[in-house]
């Protein structure tokens, strides 16, 4: 994976056509002003040509955007991690969640893991940072986010899982979330999951596993 879609839409760099927009913008300012105001006409000068490249700039990071979200539908899931990890027995297990990972990945899934900032401290007794917890995964840190401390991970999970146009893998129901995040309402796009008899289970629809 070349760029980090996960830290994409955790760092706010997933919506890429705010800047050509402005520019855009700015641009059409300056040829209304230049059009209408006298002793401005020069401006049109500058103004033109920079909203020709602007609405070019917008257009490209459009569809540039356009082709990453159809690509990512085909097989990103996002897993929330702290949550996962206590599906066997109710305590933070990083096998439960490597079992999780691996289960995803065999179907097909290209799976990335979200964790709140103390997961470190519940499976090894101290903070850990993304790289670390991708080892821990056998992951790259590319697919693995843990959130700043004092930050609930909900909000970055659904932020990702709609950039990449994926579903979340949570027993949580996103409540708090529902009025800015509507699809958490929707049939299936949270995947529920855990375990009977010992033997893990997963709704992913015609993939169902358990």
């Amino acid at each position: 994976m070349a760029r980090r879609p996960w830290a994409t839409a955790h760092d706010g760099k997933g919506n890429i056509v705010k800047v050509p927009a402005f520019l855009l913008l700015i641009s059409l300012i300056g040829v209304v002003v230049a059009l209408i105001l006298p002793g401005y006409t020069d401006l049109i000068f500058a103004a033109g040509p920079g909203a020709l490249a602007s609405l070019f700039l917008l257009l490209r990071a459009y569809f540039r955007n356009v082709r990453s979200r159809r690509r990512s539908r085909k097989n990103y899931i996002v897993i929330d991690g702290s949550n996962a990890m206590h599906w066997k027995d109710g305590t933070p297990q990083i096998s439960t969640l490597s079992e999780v990972v691996d289960h995803l990945a065999g179907l097909g899934f290209t799976p990335g893991v979200i964790f709140d900032a103390n997961v470190g401290h519940l499976v090894a007794g101290k903070y850990r940072h993304n790289r670390a917890m991708g080892k821990l995964l056998g992951l790259d840190e590319d697919r693995v986010i843990v959130v700043s401390k004092g930050s609930p991970a909900d909000p970055t999970i659904l932020k990702a899982a709609r950039f990449l146009g994926a579903r979340v893998v949570t027993n949580d129901r996103y409540r708090d979330w529902a009025a800015a995040h509507p699809e958490v309402n929707e049939p299936g796009f949270l995947i529920r999951g855990g375990y009977r008899e010992g033997r893990l289970w997963l709704e992913v629809g015609d993939n169902s596993a358990g």
